[in-house]
């Protein structure tokens, strides 16, 4: 048995306690994250060429956090290992000495670009998509950026609470851009579209807030709180969203096809 999967079957003794099922969480993103990416991608002959790219990102968003989850997993796993002493022939499971924070912000740096790219994507506005893009991008990196900052300063010290508020302002104005700019982007597009458009947009001004909870549960006696709220909220947010993203794509297919798009004024 080599060393890493001495590890793992170490890190699998601690059962179902929280640790434990942090680590299943793990591997269930791994999973989950893999197979949405497929799913998505195949997703891509329902589309017309102009909204082939809304899958093709959404699976790339996948994708690139299924592979990030397994090296999570991985970490966790050898860390949770570590944490693991044995008394009287049980598993007890003291502080967990690591936690692949590193790895999650950049796969977030990575993702979360990409998924305010959708938008503009799908509204296919041209030059006035670009500059769309770049002011959701920048402010998803400026949360993300303010978000690692606290994440790794001395948990609940000044440090730790200011950046946190700061990150969380920066997600504030995501959402307001979303209902202002986007909104009026896509006022021209048919009604039925528009209740659509509304889920991908609950997606971050909903979705999203089980993150900055999250955040806040590495204030209670155990982090791995913290890493169950990430991991399921990452699976919704990112599978999720992909999927209402491209059923937002299959309905201009349709429009398309049918010639009943109105062009932006």
């Amino acid at each position: 048995m080599n060393e890493t999967s001495s590890s793992t079957f170490k890190a699998l003794q601690a059962g179902l306690s929280t640790e434990g099922i942090t680590l299943y969480l793990f591997w269930l993103g791994i999973v989950g994250m893999g197979a949405g990416a497929i799913y998505l991608w195949m997703l891509q002959g329902t589309l017309s060429d102009k909204y082939k790219k809304v899958a093709i990102v959404a699976g790339i968003i996948c994708a690139v956090a299924c592979f990030h989850y397994y090296r999570m997993a991985s970490i966790y796993a050898e860390s949770l290992a570590n944490a693991i002493t044995f008394v009287d022939g049980k598993a007890v499971v003291g502080e967990l000495s690591a936690f692949p924070t590193a790895y999650r912000y950049i796969d977030w740096l990575i993702t979360v670009p990409l998924m305010v790219l959708e938008f503009p994507l799908l509204l296919a506005l041209g030059k006035k998509s670009k500059g769309l893009f770049w002011n959701l991008g920048a402010l998803s990196l400026g949360m993300l950026v303010f978000a690692w900052i606290a994440e790794t300063s001395p948990l609940g010290g000044g440090v730790w609470w200011s950046f946190y508020i700061v990150s969380c302002i920066f997600w504030v104005l995501i959402v307001k851009q979303l209902y202002g700019q986007v909104t009026s982007a896509a006022s021209h597009l048919p009604e039925s579209f528009q209740g659509q458009l509304g889920v991908m947009k609950k997606f971050i001004a909903i979705g999203w807030i089980i993150y900055p909870i999250g955040f806040l549960l590495a204030l209670s006696s155990n982090e791995s709180f913290r890493e169950i709220a990430y991991n399921i909220a990452d699976v919704i947010n990112k599978v999720g969203f992909g999927v209402a993203c491209v059923i937002a794509a299959q309905m201009l297919t349709k429009f398309e096809a049918e010639g009943t798009i109105p062009t932006a004024e």
